[in-house]
């Protein structure tokens, strides 16, 4: 009899593995349900609400928090180790203070990022500055394109989760960038390029526009150089849906047909054996091509051209297995893709160590050199990464290989404190480690309108 019923409670476990290995086959547009894969491998829900809530409080409440308030009715997220405020952090607050229904920071974010860095006349009207410092003062004009399509799609949940009459329309703001990020015409001022002012001087009027009309993809900055290519990190399919079905700007088509540009140019971007991508591509997928500016000596002849390490997987890269991931959670559109692209990367990450893989890779899967290495507070250094280790843990939610469970496992048991050289990231690792557990834990969803 004992022996009989060690035998059920075995094939009960495997049966819950299995279980756990399953991913979803519909989105939550369909069907309005989230999984939480923490739960279905075994972890206790009252552990997973206290892990989830732990999390939230290092990136918002703990020693190391990023998040600042500002008298009694603003507040900032700062990359603290770079001394300033991002739309990227900025938008990304909000996204999770919406998520968690936290509508005090929510606001004091926004309020922050209207005042400070949304431009409210002149030809970025409607665009938010990408950097400032923490008083406020902006560090670049230009924009970067990525913090522009959070903004939206959190200031729509908003809408949908608190109405437009608690003291700010939440639909009113969206809908003006919305309105403003559409082709403009415009004549650069010196020097005025987006993402920091990099790339040759363009001369002569020129269109400013976040969506690049030809291809229907998000720019990398939404003017100047940076708006002929892009950024694999910048695309999340289920964005646009999310404007389709509840921006009401009269463009729900052309969301929709974003929404499909995105998704077959991410199957174009990356490298079918490791499922890796660059931090930034041509609009067809292929990998950047180092400019020749004007003025800039040519290298001597015979000497090897130095490696673009844009083209390298590296930290901008980090969030598209977490975006797949969204995608696959909310539309599952691109569902057997998306299924194949989880497994690919996080094959390729298994095989470098589960607890050793680094955070930059060349796409073939090689390890970068030199001054290919991006460096990141002071230092240029490969490590493991907790952010790398949060968005691939991520993936999970779209693979059926018993591989996933470790790298969930190996995200659980993760400290997010300083390496042994004492570099730590609060900001960028602390905010990837916190959305990847509201994916696992089922808290990350689509806010649809309050009845």
């Amino acid at each position: 009899m004992i022996k009989k019923l060690i035998m059920m409670a075995s094939l009960l476990m495997l049966t819950l593995q299995t279980m756990a290995l399953s991913p979803w086959k519909k989105g939550a547009f369909e069907t309005g349900k989230y999984r939480n894969l923490f739960v279905e491998m075994g972890y206790k829900q009252a552990d997973v609400d206290a892990k989830v809530k732990e999390v939230f409080n290092d990136v918002f409440r703990g020693p190391n928090k990023v998040y600042f308030e500002v008298g009694d009715t603003m507040g900032y997220v700062s990359d603290v180790k770079n001394h300033d405020a991002r739309t990227e952090g900025m938008s990304y607050g909000m996204m999770v203070a919406v998520q968690f229904g936290e509508k005090d920071i929510f606001d004091r974010l926004w309020r922050w990022s209207k005042k400070y860095m949304q431009h409210q006349s002149g030809i970025r009207k409607g665009y938010f500055a990408w950097s400032c410092k923490t008083d406020g003062t902006r560090n670049s004009d230009g924009a970067a394109s990525d913090g522009e399509l959070y903004f939206v799609t959190a200031l729509i949940f908003a809408s949908n989760r608190w109405g437009n009459d608690t003291g700010i329309n939440y639909k009113a703001e969206a809908q003006n960038v919305l309105n403003c990020i559409q082709p403009k015409e415009y004549t650069p001022e010196p020097r005025s390029g987006g993402f920091g002012g990099f790339g040759p001087q363009q001369q002569g009027p020129q269109k400013m526009y976040l969506i690049d009309p030809e291809t229907q993809l998000i720019t990398f900055t939404p003017d100047g150089f940076g708006q002929r290519f892009t950024d694999p990190s910048y695309h999340i399919p289920a964005f646009y849906e999310v404007w389709a079905k509840w921006a009401d700007d009269g463009r729900s088509a052309y969301w929709n047909e974003c929404a499909q540009k995105s998704r077959a140019f991410l199957h174009k971007c990356i490298n079918e054996k490791t499922g890796l991508n660059g931090d930034q591509c041509q609009y067809d997928g292929s990998e950047m091509q180092m400019p020749r500016f004007p003025g800039v000596p040519q290298r001597p002849q015979g000497e090897a051209p130095r490696r673009n390490g844009n083209n390298n997987f590296r930290y901008d890269s980090w969030r598209v297995p977490m975006n797949i991931t969204l995608d696959y959670e909310w539309s599952c559109a691109d569902g057997a893709w998306q299924r194949q692209y989880g497994e690919t990367i996080q094959n390729f990450l298994y095989s470098q160590g589960i607890n050793t893989f680094v955070d930059q890779y060349r796409t073939d899967g090689t390890l970068p050199e030199g001054n290919e290495i991006l460096q990141a507070g002071g230092f240029r250094k490969l490590r493991h990464s907790i952010g790398l280790v949060a968005t691939s843990a991520a993936a999970s939610m779209l693979c059926s290989h018993s591989k996933s469970k470790e790298f969930v496992d190996a995200l659980w048991n993760a400290k997010h404190e300083p390496f042994e050289d004492g570099y730590f990231d609060a900001y960028y690792d602390g905010l990837l480690r916190l959305f990847a557990f509201m994916h696992l834990s089922g808290n990350y969803r689509i806010i649809t309108p309050q009845k």
